[in-house]
């Protein structure tokens, strides 16, 4: 208990906002086409497994 003080100080000290670089937000990409391909493709996938799961519980 007696070295949790100066452990608490020092780690408080590396994480003071002098030590702390400028933050940069990041700049969105636009979307490339094969990256809208793949999405509406899994979109597609995921309805027809809906469906599917729809159409297997209505049998039983």
């Amino acid at each position: 208990m007696r070295f949790l003080f100066p452990l608490t100080s020092v780690l408080c000290a590396f994480a003071s906002s002098g030590f702390a670089a400028e933050f940069d937000r990041p700049i969105p990409q636009a979307q490339s086409a094969t990256a809208e391909f793949w999405y509406a493709l899994a979109c597609v996938m995921l309805i027809a497994s809906m469906g599917l799961v729809q159409w297997l519980v209505t049998r039983r």
